[in-house]
C-alpha cells in the first residue's frame, strides 16, 4: 500500500510540475483584441485604441458595480438611481441577457451596429457628462 500511495503521490507531483498555468482570461481577450484591431482596423499599436478600450473596460465595470449597488438597496428597500440611461449601459447593449438569463447574442450589438452605435451615440452620450 505504502508504495502505491508513494507512487500515486509521484505522479500527482509530476503532473502538477508539468502543468503550464492558464493565461488569465483577461490577457487572452486582449490579445484577441489587440489581433482584430491590428488585422481588421488597421491599427499599428496598442497606443491607437488604448483610450477607447479603457473607456469600455470602464463602462463594464461600471455597469457591475451599479447592479450590486441596486442589489445592497433592495436589501434594505431603497431605490437606487443609475448614473447611465438604460441604454447606454454595458448589460444592455453589449451582454444583453435573455429571460433565462443567458448573453442574448441576437440582440446584442455587433460588427457595424456596434460601431455605430459606441462612435455615433455612446461617447457622444459620455462627453455630456461634465465635472463638477
Amino acid at each position: 500500500m505504502a508504495g502505491r500511495k508513494k507512487a500515486s503521490g509521484e505522479m500527482a507531483t509530476a503532473k502538477k510540475k508539468s502543468a503550464k498555468p492558464d493565461a488569465p482570461v483577461f490577457q487572452q481577450v486582449f490579445k484577441t483584441v489587440d489581433d482584430l484591431l491590428r488585422k481588421d482596423a488597421g491599427c499599428t499599436s496598442e497606443l491607437d485604441y488604448t483610450e477607447q478600450s479603457s473607456w469600455l473596460l470602464f463602462l463594464k465595470y461600471l455597469d457591475a458595480l451599479e447592479q450590486d449597488r441596486e442589489q445592497e438597496a433592495k436589501l434594505v428597500k431603497k431605490k437606487y438611481e443609475y448614473i447611465l440611461d438604460k441604454k447606454f449601459r454595458w448589460s444592455t447593449w453589449a451582454a444583453p441577457r435573455n429571460a433565462q438569463g443567458a448573453i442574448d447574442y441576437n440582440t446584442a450589438l455587433t460588427g457595424e451596429d456596434l460601431i455605430e452605435f459606441v462612435n455615433g451615440k455612446l461617447f457622444p452620450y459620455l462627453k455630456g457628462f461634465k465635472q463638477g
